[in-house]
């Protein structure tokens, strides 16, 4: 088979790593692609939503199947534009990957269909935000409506954070076009979980649970960033978690959709606060995490190919989703600044102490080659990721494979993973 994935990030590096362990794949392409990618995949210097240039690639090279992982192009019709031009297709068309594209469509979806979720209002004007504010409840949590990188969410502790947030997300439109409405839902406590799944339009099977930590510094302060490391399986994710899941979050989320005319095929990725009332969802997403996928795939023992043609062939039924009985953590190297202002263009070394070590990988984020070797070229550079027999033993296997690589301005958190560690 000759397969396309459409990305260039740490999570489609993870995926082109699986894809390539298949024995059904003679060809990967990449677009675009990065220096890490490069090594299983011929990178194609197509940007993510060029679909024209996508769909004609495909054709030309009379790919079997293509694999769209970011969310942008999903969001804007990726997978509507390759079926249309005959091709297959892994991830949701336009009209299912709403779920992740618009905050206020899934929470009004999750209301209508009795799915668990925090309490909410939404507004499409900053004077009628501002007026809700005055009388709500806090800490209470703002999110821009749209895309935006996995940072448009803001914890608000009082009515002033409050207002500068509405200000930052409506008025100066700090996330953009995703800004345009706002979503503003109750605070909820208790421990956060991310599970993905599997979907062919009727059944789901769940992969393993993982855990994000996505703000910038160590003991969860500084700014929300894509994600700063992860680990995987969550302890908290109990066999009662899963059934209660199953029942009333899960299968009603898929069945819901195929009842709406949006049946979705791909990876929903649910992002679930285990509260003192029982599991909610915080958010979907219509695609495979970043950076949980670098710790669920490299722990997932089937063969991907065979999954992901399950699932556009409506048989996942038949497909017994297993994965290895260990732990696996994924610390994320960042360049120093990140999530606002910093320098690239760095040599990184060390790169090839990966290859001999079984357990042990790193998935490229945000690298480019130039003149055959790898520099940095984006906020988040790499994810060092590691496999263990218990979360503490992948947590130290991690942190010891961080030192293995150097670059200039290189950052991290120290404690990936380590409540649970010492808990």
């Amino acid at each position: 088979m000759k397969i396309l994935v459409v990305g260039g990030g740490g999570r489609e590096h993870a995926i082109v790593w699986k894809i390539a362990q298949s024995s059904r794949v003679e060809k990967i392409y990449c677009a675009p692609g990065n220096a890490g990618i490069a090594e299983y995949a011929e990178c194609v210097n197509i940007g993510v939503m060029e679909f024209d240039k996508l769909v004609e690639f495909a054709k030309e090279k009379q790919v079997d199947m293509v694999v769209v992982a970011p969310d942008d192009p999903l969001v804007g019709g990726a997978a509507d534009a390759m079926e249309a031009a005959g091709l297959r297709v892994f991830g949701p068309r336009k009209n299912a990957a709403i779920l992740e594209g618009s905050k206020a469509f899934s929470k009004d979806f999750m209301k209508k269909h009795h799915i668990p979720t925090a309490a909410y209002e939404t507004f499409d004007s900053a004077e009628a935000a501002l007026d809700y504010l005055e009388t709500a409840k806090f800490p209470t949590v703002l999110k821009a409506d749209g895309l935006a990188l996995g940072k448009g969410v803001l914890i608000c502790n009082n009515l002033e954070e409050a207002k500068a947030g509405v200000k930052t997300i409506m008025l100066d439109k700090q996330f953009g076009a995703a800004g345009n409405r706002l979503v503003i839902e109750e605070f909820m406590t208790g421990r956060e979980v991310s599970v993905l799944s599997f979907v062919d339009g009727k059944t789901i099977k769940i992969m393993t649970s993982a855990q994000d930590h996505k703000r910038a510094k160590d003991g969860d302060e500084g700014l929300n960033t894509g994600g700063m490391g992860t680990f995987s399986p969550s302890p908290f994710y109990t066999s009662e978690v899963d059934e209660f899941c199953m029942k009333n979050i899960y299968q009603p989320t898929v069945d819901a959709m195929r009842a709406e005319g949006r049946e979705f095929k791909g990876v929903i990725f649910f992002g679930l606060m285990l509260t003192p009332d029982g599991p909610k969802v915080l958010e979907y997403n219509a695609r495979f995490g970043d950076p949980e996928t670098q710790v669920v795939l490299p722990r997932m023992k089937n063969d991907i190919v065979d999954v992901f043609e399950a699932c556009i062939d409506g048989t996942l039924d038949k497909i017994d989703l297993q994965f290895e009985d260990n732990a696996a953590v994924c610390v994320v190297l960042a360049s120093d600044g990140y999530p606002e202002h910093y320098e690239k263009g760095f040599p990184i070394s060390g790169l090839d102490t990966f290859k001999d070590k079984d357990g042990y990988y790193v998935f490229h984020a945000g690298t480019k080659l130039e003149d055959g070797k790898a520099v940095t070229n984006g906020g988040r550079v790499l994810g060092v990721t590691a496999k263990g027999e218990n979360l503490k033993k992948a947590r130290a296997n991690a942190y010891a494979a961080t030192e293995w690589i150097s670059f200039d301005n290189k950052y991290m958190r120290h404690d990936i993973g380590k409540a649970i560690d010492e808990a």
